[in-house]
């Protein structure tokens, strides 16, 4: 039968199996459906507004466009391009979206954050710099949003390490993580963008595949996955949100 919700920071028995062998197939608006039946209370998506995040908020706001909305949260790193907070912006107005903001804590903008972390912390250690920017706000958010389950906008062929990402899984405090663009492909993606005229960052026309920190994100090559332009030059894939 179908797991009942997670609590934060309880682990419950949740057959993982049973959802992924169910929904493996599935349309990412049944696996939506799915989790607002499902999950009443302590559902949000996290999304930094890329071209999967925006095909979920469509999803979402648009169609489902569920009462009450879901909250959003999003990590303002304060490295972001300056197209994607704007993007932001407009995704809230457009959608009315109940979008919940975190920041590094005790900074408000880039130039305090390389005051007191020191310049380029990125290229001095960026562990560190994923730990401040990304990791810790994303723990609070979760747990400031009392957070059961969260929707990502992760696919299986955005590279190598996440081929074999199921749809459902849970995190290391016991939430349980969504993926519901799962079994996409990019192509799919740009599909749906183009044939609903939802709104996307407009670097994706510039040569980006994938948008992250405008200190440590690049244009992408013909032929390449579709997160190389991300940490280009450096031994890593993943910033540590999903580990």
């Amino acid at each position: 039968m179908d797991p009942c919700i997670v609590t934060p920071g309880q682990q419950q028995t949740l057959d993982l199996e049973h959802l992924n062998l169910k929904f493996d197939a599935a349309h990412p608006k049944s696996i939506l459906t799915w989790c607002l039946e499902t999950i009443p209370t302590g559902l949000i998506q996290s999304t930094a507004f890329g071209a999967s995040g925006m095909v979920i908020l469509d999803l979402l706001y648009r169609d489902l466009n569920p009462d009450p909305g879901i909250p959003v949260l999003f990590l303002d790193t304060l490295h972001h391009f300056p197209e994607t907070l704007q993007l932001a912006e407009n995704a809230k107005a457009h959608y009315g979206l109940d979008l919940h903001v975190f920041r590094p804590q005790g900074v408000e903008s880039r130039a305090a954050f390389a005051e007191k972390y020191g310049e380029q912390l990125w290229q001095k250690d960026i562990e560190q710099f994923h730990q401040l920017t990304k990791v810790e706000p994303l723990q609070r958010g979760l747990q400031m949003l009392n957070v059961s389950s969260w929707i990502t906008g992760r696919r299986r062929d955005q590279s190598s390490t996440r081929a074999k990402m199921p749809i459902f899984e849970g995190d290391r405090q016991g939430r349980l993580k969504i993926n519901p663009l799962a079994n996409w492909t990019y192509k799919e993606v740009w599909n749906y963008l183009v044939g609903n005229q939802v709104l996307y960052n407009p670097l994706y026309d510039q040569g980006y595949a994938s948008i992250g920190d405008e200190p440590i994100t690049t244009t992408t090559n013909h032929g390449e996955e579709e997160r190389a332009g991300r940490w280009r030059g450096m031994a890593r894939t993943e910033c540590g949100m999903h580990a």
